[in-house]
């Protein structure tokens, strides 16, 4: 089994949420636009999604900290499973130019609305599909609030694969430790389909032959 690391969660908490009014906001019609992942979940109003979700800088400070935590050398290889519009791997880019960066998403609009810097290597695809990469060709697999999207039997195709193409993993997922934080994940999140505390995400960490490192965010 791999650590419990903080990386994204200084982000997430930097975000101020009305949970109350996202549950009473017509929230089922919300989430079936939602889970479309297109161009009203990423740059459509907040109620289906991010609210428009721009290139701000806000992630070079993970680059920096996953460059850190797996010394990453200026050729590594690194893969991220739910890359969205490719902005992490921008900053692993932009700090590791000779790098080999590679992203898919399930959402035609984030590969479409990506950095063009890197937009050459993101491609459309599915993250419980088996990825079309040899076993440990990368050096690094990340996927951040990607995984809790995907029910039961596809994230142990998801874990198996992220296990497979890479030396070294980090997922980041949605989770809670109490009443009132699943109280607000349930009123707050539109795509999760998995619904699970820390110690249940461990139980399938463990039954998946995950062992890779891991973050939960918490609401």
């Amino acid at each position: 089994m791999g650590r419990l690391i903080e990386v994204v969660t200084p982000l997430h908490k930097s975000t101020k949420r009305d949970y109350i009014g996202r549950m009473t906001d017509d929230k089922v019609a919300c989430m079936e636009m939602a889970r479309k992942f297109e161009a009203d979940f990423w740059d459509g109003d907040r109620r289906y999604g991010y609210g428009g979700y721009k290139y701000d800088g806000r992630w070079e400070v993970v680059a920096r900290r996953l460059i850190e935590i797996y010394d990453l050398k200026k050729d590594a290889k690194i893969l991220d499973i739910g890359c969205g519009k490719g902005f992490l791997l921008f900053e692993l880019k932009k700090l590791l130019p000779d790098a080999t960066v590679k992203g898919f998403d399930i959402s035609g609009h984030g590969i479409a609305n990506s950095k063009e810097e890197v937009k050459q290597n993101l491609f459309i695809h599915n993250a419980h599909t088996p990825y079309p990469f040899e076993d440990d060709e990368f050096d690094l697999a990340i996927s951040f609030t990607t995984l809790h999207n995907l029910r039961v039997h596809e994230l142990k195709t998801a874990l198996k694969e992220m296990e497979r193409v890479a030396k070294n993993k980090f997922l980041v997922v949605e989770s809670y430790r109490n009443e009132e934080e699943l109280f607000n994940l349930q009123c707050w999140a539109l795509t999760c389909e998995s619904f699970f505390s820390p110690e249940e995400w461990i139980f399938l960490f463990d039954e998946f032959e995950y062992s890779g490192d891991y973050e939960f965010i918490f609401f």
